[in-house]
């Protein structure tokens, strides 16, 4: 739990809030309101206030107790615990102590992941995985044949709002049950799965592929998606998964062959922050084929990182984010990077690619963003831009030898954002909630980083 103290004027008015959510369980994102302060100046206020971290299992503050077990990802409400306002000198006084008491005994203890959060992560995917509208279709028509609704089209994918999210909204629930089998949430997680990786749905989705005027159907980003899920249920040693993983054959053969005929065409890197990024793919794809031991794919892949970032310098980190990215283009590519050059000459490359990581520099080098509008499908890409960046940072440190010095820069800043993203996981609006759980799962769990 992350704590913001803010006195205000005369020590009149403070207010202690406190929210539920790191590492997918409770934290952070404590902003404190004065009077006539906005939420904007509030939010850019948080550096400047006093912050501490601590977990508490119960949590009891002026009568209200609040088990860990049934908080929900957050935050705004963000399913904020706003605990006491007090408007006295005395009362400010004794929340200070109770506080500092209550951090004492508890910033020890690190927050997790446990299968209370994984089933919040759970709930967001079922509730999307199957639900075919509202539903943002990316559909060429060929004739009056192709006009058709979407579980029609795409019957194993039609949920969560458009087809990538789909795909690893599926990756999700095979992700977490691999990672907590014995979860409450882990059969209907299976029967979701079973639902739609059939071989009918599966051979359905291939045709679809694989019909004229969608080479570019969901390249690279969605295709790049769909390896993962491949990976996720080779990986996992279970019938059922064994048995997904051969129905989704047909599909992956398609995928392949449609980002092997693309890949060696393309001359340029795409370098923005939504789906067409280049980078982000690649990295999943490589995950993808080093784990499937398909050396010739991976030799395609590494050659195109090559081709387009190995000679990139001096990034210019200072121009993101775009107002609707939830890729960072440069750490998505260093975070590729990491995965393609020995450890060595990742830091030499590094260092001319990113000097703004330098322990010469003083001060925050890197700062999570707030969404305006977490309601709006677009401007909520913000909150998951959090996510993947501290996801990258993460792999962009486990890609630096063990005594670089800038390793602790880059692992504070990817905290920094991990708690702010992780607060954002609401579910709160569709618009987020449909997505927003796949990246937390894979931040939590490290899924890129167990591919180097």
């Amino acid at each position: 739990m992350r704590v913001a103290l803010i006195a205000c004027p005369a020590l009149l008015f403070l207010e202690f809030s406190a929210e539920f959510n790191r590492s997918g369980s409770m934290v952070p994102a404590g902003i404190v309101f004065c009077p006539k302060t906005t939420a904007e100046q509030s939010q850019r206020t948080t550096r400047n206030v006093f912050l501490t971290d601590f977990r508490l299992n119960n949590s009891t503050f002026e009568g209200h107790s609040t088990p860990r077990a049934s908080l929900p990802i957050g935050s705004n409400r963000r399913y904020s615990s706003t605990v006491s306002v007090m408007k006295y000198p005395i009362g400010t006084v004794f929340l200070l102590f109770t506080i500092g008491r209550i951090a004492a005994q508890s910033t020890s203890t690190p927050a997790t992941f446990d299968p209370n959060a994984a089933e919040r992560f759970a709930n967001l995917a079922f509730a999307c995985v199957h639900k075919e509208f509202p539903n943002k279709i990316g559909h060429s028509l060929n004739s009056d044949a192709d006009v058709a609704p979407p579980r029609k089209l795409t019957p194993a994918f039609y949920g969560c709002y458009d087809w990538h999210s789909s795909v690893h909204g599926h990756w999700l629930l095979a992700r977490l049950i691999r990672t907590f089998p014995n979860a409450a949430f882990a059969p209907s997680a299976r029967e979701a799965l079973r639902q739609s990786l059939t071989a009918d749905n599966i051979a359905q989705e291939a045709a679809y592929l694989r019909a004229e005027g969608r080479a570019s159907f969901e390249r690279p980003y969605g295709l790049a998606w769909l390896l993962q899920l491949v990976t996720e249920l080779r990986e996992w040693d279970d019938p059922q998964a064994r048995e997904m993983a051969a129905n989704l054959r047909p599909l992956e053969e398609a995928a392949q062959a449609r980002l092997k005929d693309w890949l060696p065409k393309l001359s340029y890197p795409v370098r923005i922050g939504e789906h067409s990024q280049t980078a982000f793919a690649l990295g999943l794809m490589l995950d993808y084929a080093r784990a499937a031991g398909d050396t010739k794919f991976a030799a395609l892949l590494e050659s195109k990182a090559r081709q387009f970032y190995l000679g990139d310098k001096d990034c210019p980190l200072g121009y993101e984010p775009s107002g609707e990215d939830f890729l960072s283009p440069c750490l998505g590519e260093a975070d590729l990077m990491r995965r393609v050059l020995p450890s060595a000459e990742f830091a030499r490359w590094l260092r001319s690619f990113l000097p703004q990581i330098s322990p010469a520099k003083h001060g925050s080098w890197l700062q999570p963003v707030v969404s305006p509008d977490p309601s709006d499908p677009k401007l909520a890409h913000l909150d998951g831009l959090n996510l993947s960046r501290a996801w990258m940072l993460e792999g962009i440190a486990a890609g630096l030898p063990k005594g670089d010095k800038r390793l602790p820069m880059i692992r504070a800043a990817a905290e920094e954002h991990r708690g702010a993203g992780l607060a954002a996981v609401t579910g709160k609006h569709y618009e987020g909630g449909h997505w927003l759980g796949s990246f937390a799962v894979y931040l939590v769990t490290r899924r890129g980083i167990a591919q180097k």
